[in-house]
């Protein structure tokens, strides 16, 4: 019958950062019974646990002391055994260095052998992802931020290491009132603040909420991402698009649904076609809510990220009590950290906190005190200015570029976010896209982001005399474009991408 030993104690004197030490914890399976001594099965133990890899060449063994307390065994039978696999080559034992694994040994039992990669998956990762949603990660403020978790984790309270309250660290919270309410123009509390483990964990929340409370409808706009339409259908929501033409969204049309009462827009820069709303439409869908009880869930995905006049405000400033403010560190600092925050309105916020204290909803208490410091301190607008800078030059580059090498190709949208749209000739979207391919850059097009029904598996697509369906509304289409993400490669990559991109171009 094999038995499992471990060594759980410290010694006095061992030092920190080592590998292994007197007292480090060492698990081995000893047979006992069936004729075989102690000091053959500890020997049989070690060895297997060297050939078999779990005790890597060089790994410190703990000492024969420690060792036999633990396993309560003799002393003696510990280094009589240790001295036997020293003879063996197994192991090496030097005065002040302790017995180790020696770096010359059996090799491992070989693994089953890895199934190489086809060559063409092999192949497909791109020199250049230029693909929309992710900010320049090789500009994350490491330094800063080493330095704001330091402060944050010396005045940490004790109860921060504890579970935690679902809305998130207070600290966090306050902090974050006042910095939306500068920045953003949002009319916030620290109270009526909910930390999310990003966008889309507050989006999920949301979508059981507003389904519990009876509601199956959710309008969305006609461009953006399908990974949000998935989480809200599979909330129980039915998404219903709205077209979205150079003024956004056309908020006009959310009466032309009875039973609608939310909807999902990206106010301040359409994701992804890069329109901002026009102030009659901001108007009129916040009037819209408040007419019918109903819900806009605003996306501000990178408001922050403004490069021809000073940044809109938040829709949730006109009506707080009908408009749900979603952000996000994501786009500003790095996807990683995975840290969003919902403002929600009073009458919303029990609800909210119910679905989120029923499972694994929570951020991390340490990450969250230490973006509180970073933007209590001032470097979060630092880093911000310093980035709105780097994302302004290189749009700036492309659009000068383009004017150079492809003036068949326009930027249009508004200069701002991570992104740009670039209008192509018609009929040449897909062979820019795949000519790209060739290239070696990854590059999506605008039909990509294009609103797509759920539907099932070999499920035909519905015939323009179904229910449902107005036969004499035109479909929602844009000319043939690109989306071209200019604040994704790090600095030194970046002329190396639009020179890729000008190749490919018509």
């Amino acid at each position: 019958m094999a038995e499992s030993w471990a060594t759980p104690r410290d010694e006095p004197g061992r030092r920190a950062g080592g590998s292994a030490g007197p007292g480090a914890d060492l698990h081995l399976d000893l047979p006992r019974g069936g004729g075989t001594g102690v000091r053959d099965a500890l020997i049989r133990a070690l060895r297997d646990a060297v050939r078999g890899g779990r005790l890597a060449p060089g790994t410190r063994l703990p000492s024969s002391r420690s060792l036999a307390a633990d396993l309560g065994i003799a002393r003696n039978t510990v280094a009589d055994a240790y001295g036997e696999l020293v003879a063996e080559g197994w192991l090496t034992a030097r005065q002040g260095s302790g017995t180790r694994v020696a770096r010359r040994v059996v090799p491992p039992e070989p693994a089953p052998p890895r199934t190489p990669l086809p060559a063409a998956v092999a192949a497909t990762r791109p020199t250049y992802d230029l693909r929309a949603g992710q900010p320049d990660v090789s500009a994350f403020p490491r330094s800063a931020w080493l330095s704001a978790a330091r402060r944050a984790l010396t005045a940490a309270p004790n109860d921060a290491f504890g579970y935690g309250d679902p809305a998130g660290r207070p600290e966090l919270r306050r902090v974050l009132a006042d910095y939306l309410a500068r920045a953003r123009g949002v009319r916030a509390a620290p109270g009526r603040i909910v930390v999310c483990a990003g966008f889309v964990q507050g989006l999920a929340l949301l979508s059981r909420v507003r389904a519990k409370a009876g509601h199956r409808e959710v309008g969305v706009e006609s461009y953006g991402l399908d990974v949000h339409w998935n989480v809200m259908r599979g909330a129980g929501l039915r998404t219903v698009p709205l077209p979205v033409d150079q003024r956004g969204a056309r908020t006009a049309e959310l009466d032309r649904s009875a039973g609608l009462r939310t909807v999902l827009l990206t106010p301040a820069h359409q994701f992804p076609t890069g329109v901002s709303l026009h102030p009659d439409r901001r108007a009129a869908v916040v009037d819209w809510a408040s007419r019918v009880g109903g819900l806009v869930l605003e996306d501000d995905y990178d408001g922050e990220f403004r490069y021809d006049r000073h940044p809109v405000g938040a829709l949730q400033g006109l009506d707080p009590e009908h408009v749900v403010y979603l952000g996000t560190a994501s786009k500003s600092l790095a996807p990683a950290l995975r840290l969003a925050w919902m403002v929600v309105p009073d009458h919303l916020l029990d609800d909210v906190l119910a679905v989120k204290s029923t499972g694994e909803w929570q951020s991390g208490a340490l990450d969250q005190l230490t973006l509180a410091e970073f933007i209590d301190s001032g470097a979060y607008d630092r880093h911000v200015r310093g980035m709105r800078m780097r994302y302004r030059r290189r749009r700036d580059q492309l659009v000068a570029a383009l004017a150079e090498r492809a003036p068949r190709v326009r930027v249009t949208g508004i200069a701002a976010g991570l992104h740009a749209v670039l209008q192509l000739p018609p009929g040449t979207e897909r062979s820019v896209v795949q000519g790209a391919a060739w290239q070696s850059l990854a590059l999506e097009g605008l039909s990509r982001y294009r609103y797509r029904e759920q539907r099932e598996p070999n499920e035909p697509a519905p015939g323009p005399n179904e229910p449902g369906l107005d036969p004499n509304e035109q479909p929602d289409e844009r000319p043939d474009a690109l989306v071209f993400a200019y604040g994704a490669p790090p600095d030194h990559a970046f002329t190396g991408a639009l020179e890729a991109l000008c190749r490919v171009l018509p």
